[in-house]
């Protein structure tokens, strides 16, 4: 028997909140942040509609407004949701076995995380016997520019939203006094990850221990989580860890567009 009242089973009941949404989806599937007026030719929506709900997502921080380009995208809210998605199962019952098999096969420590706001949220943790204590575990919040699995989200993102993030030096959090501190140092590390194809971090969440981080992107390219690796010994190779975590990003990626 259904539960749905019979008025709520026709968008045209509340066609705000379908336009509200159809908007959201549409921004969803666009790699750049795009202008108002293509969104109402192309959902074929009147212009002052769409601008009075850009303007309510706004203020409730679903989208975010790029006033010198006149260009909207979405903002740390959408953020928020996503994590929520992947923190209630199907992103982290699909990771699980993904990660332990990397822990397995490295004998070190590895890690699912999504992005939340300016943080990084951790959803799988994987620790390896007789390996050091981390500050990572499901639950944790770390700051994103610091972490490897937030740096390589980071700069799967449109330069455009990284910049709403982190518009000024205020934006990033220091714990042990390394890593970047502006906008400009940020670019330039996301500059690195993207010709690298992973991200590194050093000391930059503690001292002595380094991680490795590969983007999972869904369909559209938009990085929805990132697999990462901690270790503590200096002698390991950095890109036979690197490649063992992009091939196990990319082995969640094909599950996730089953």
């Amino acid at each position: 028997m259904s539960v749905i009242p019979d008025d709520a089973t026709s968008t045209t009941q509340v066609p705000a909140a379908d336009n509200t949404l159809r908007i959201l989806r549409h921004l969803a599937g666009r790699p750049a942040p795009v202008a108002a007026s293509a969104i109402a030719r192309e959902l074929g929506l009147p212009r002052s509609t769409v601008y009075h709900l850009l303007t309510t997502l706004a203020a409730h921080g679903f989208v975010l407004h790029l006033r010198e380009e006149r260009r909207w995208g979405l903002g740390t809210s959408a953020f928020e949701l996503a994590g929520g998605y992947a923190r209630q199962q199907p992103l982290a019952r699909l990771g699980r076995p993904v990660i332990a098999s990397l822990s397995d096969h490295l004998g070190e420590s590895a890690h699912l995380a999504v992005m939340s706001g300016g943080d990084v949220l951790y959803i799988v943790e994987e620790r390896a016997p007789r390996r050091p204590a981390l500050v990572t575990d499901v639950g944790v919040r770390l700051p994103a520019h610091l972490t490897a699995s937030g740096r390589a989200m980071l700069a799967a993102l449109p330069r455009e939203q990284v910049r709403a993030l982190y518009p000024s030096a205020t934006a990033f959090p220091d714990r042990t006094g390394v890593g970047p501190r502006k906008p400009a140092e940020l670019r330039e590390v996301l500059r690195t990850v993207r010709a690298r194809g992973y991200a590194i971090e050093d000391s930059e969440i503690a001292d002595g221990l380094r991680s490795v981080g590969a983007a999972v992107l869904d369909h559209s390219g938009w990085p929805i989580a990132a697999v990462a690796v901690t270790w503590a010994n200096a002698e390991l190779d950095e890109t036979m860890l690197a490649e063992a975590v992009i091939e196990s990003a990319s082995v969640l990626e094909s599950r996730l567009k089953r």
